[in-house]
């Protein structure tokens, strides 16, 4: 489901602005304007920000594919390592879902850390999403 850009955690105002000024206002938007490195590189050269930074934000916007797992959730796995779609298919949802309460602990990213359940959820539904974002 395609949000705002707002309600991507991590890109400060002036990024969305010039996302913005590139015509990339939603998630959907912006994973499709960022899915291969060719693309980074063209709107990199566009709005004046790194392509490694644009990947970091289309993997973000990848994340809201997933259902059930929003903005704040988007981020929180990427502090304890799961940067991508590709590795949440991967992993161990009671891992997982302790890992996030540990750093939520720290770092108070979200207000209800999701159960085992939920993430156990986030885990099977990554694994039937077709891939979007090419990293070569």
């Amino acid at each position: 489901m395609s949000k705002s850009l707002k309600n991507l955690d991590g890109l400060d105002p002036e990024v969305i602005d010039s996302l913005r000024s590139a015509g990339i206002r939603t998630s959907d938007r912006l994973l499709e304007a960022t899915k291969s490195a060719k693309d980074r590189e063209a709107l990199s050269r566009k709005t004046g920000i790194e392509p490694r930074e644009l990947l970091r934000f289309a993997n973000l916007a990848d994340k809201l594919r997933v259902k059930g797992l929003g903005a704040g959730y988007a981020e929180l796995l990427c502090r304890v390592g799961v940067d991508t779609v590709r590795e949440l298919k991967y992993r161990n949802p009671a891992k997982l879902a302790a890992a996030m309460r540990e750093e939520n602990d720290k770092r108070k990213l979200v207000r209800l850390v999701p159960t085992e359940k939920a993430v156990g959820r986030w885990v099977e539904a990554a694994k039937k999403l077709p891939p979007k974002i090419t990293y070569r």
